[in-house]
């Protein structure tokens, strides 16, 4: 009888896989971006051209700051629809109480803060605590932070310090500061939530808050932090936009309620809450902000925007809402 060959280099050449598990969203949001370059580029070169993307770069990177405070909120089960009075809060408080002096910035910039921190503090008090429906207290905080925005600037637009507009309408390497700023937040945000045992605790609690409780966490203390943490995003976001903007107005935040639901949606972030997908969020923020352009650059008027937006939110809800795998896995196979 022959000894069995135990030398591995003579044994026969066996199968290995490797698996590397994407998440569905990323990989649908990252082809969808792919194929509407590829589309802009056939149809609509324009809207690709280096003037096209350095002019709209900086706001899809605002966009992507707004769309990450709102996935925040949306991963605990709620829904900030403040978005437009926060933004607008932190526009005009930045140009009128600077009044173009550019020592006066830094003030204008932490009294914004702190108004944002106030209001996050409420929205979560009165969804967290006192368990007021979300979308209805959101928008009673929303009329009260524009009440705030007239009583600061009397529906008066103010221009841009020069040092706003120098940090947020710089450039570094050739790349808007906006852009590195969205970069920054995003890195943050998906440190924290992905490696870190906070972050890890805030996903558990917006995917079952019930078992949360029954295990010890503090449900409502993470969802008003959601709320502290969004409307936080929300003034960087308005602040960067008084930056790109040489006189914004009172309502320069309306633009970005609905694509900031949109982008969080698109990101395939379930309405429900549970997990949140801060990558895919900002992809998609560029996605949405390209695919106004597209529109915009085949003649679709700008009043048509809010239907390309809402057209974007019903798909991506309809994507996200089919029954696919939760995972699309690579696999290598060498022999």
């Amino acid at each position: 009888m022959k000894p069995v060959n135990a030398n591995p280099s003579k044994m026969p050449a066996t199968r290995q896989r490797i698996t590397l598990p994407l998440a569905r969203g990323f990989v649908t949001i990252v082809l969808s971006s792919v194929a509407l370059l590829l589309i802009c580029l056939v149809v609509a070169p324009s809207s690709v051209s280096a003037g096209a993307l350095s002019g709209s770069l900086p706001f899809a990177a605002i966009l992507a700051i707004a769309g990450l405070g709102q996935m925040l909120v949306v991963q605990q089960g709620g829904f900030d629809l403040s978005v437009a009075g926060g933004v607008s809060l932190a526009v005009v408080i930045s140009t009128h109480v600077s009044a173009g002096n550019n020592a006066e910035l830094l003030p204008a910039i932490l009294m914004a803060a702190g108004c944002a921190i106030a209001a996050g503090c409420a929205n979560g008090i009165l969804v967290g605590f006192l368990r007021l429906n979300a979308i209805v207290a959101t928008i009673g905080m929303n009329a009260l932070l524009y009440g705030a925005v007239f009583a600061v600037s009397g529906g008066v637009p103010r221009t841009t310090t020069s040092l706003l507009a120098h940090i947020a309408g710089g450039s570094i390497l050739g790349i808007d500061n906006t852009v590195w700023f969205a970069v920054a937040i995003l890195l943050i945000v998906a440190f924290v939530m992905k490696k870190t045992v906070a972050g890890r605790r805030f996903e558990a609690i917006g995917a079952n808050p019930r078992a949360a409780r029954a295990v010890g966490l503090r449900v409502r203390q993470h969802q008003m932090m959601a709320y502290v943490c969004a409307q936080l995003l929300y003034c960087t976001a308005g602040i960067l936009l008084a930056g790109v903007t040489s006189q914004p107005t009172a309502y320069q935040g309306d633009s970005l309620l609905l694509p900031s639901v949109a982008v969080v949606v698109l990101g395939s972030t379930s309405l429900l809450g549970g997990r949140g997908f801060p990558v895919s969020t900002v992809i998609a923020a560029f996605f949405l902000n390209q695919l106004s352009q597209f529109a915009l650059a085949v003649g679709v008027p700008y009043s048509a925007q809010t239907i390309i937006q809402a057209a974007a939110l019903g798909f991506g809800i309809a994507v996200y809402s089919l029954r696919m795998p939760n995972l699309i896995r690579t696999q290598l196979i060498s022999s």
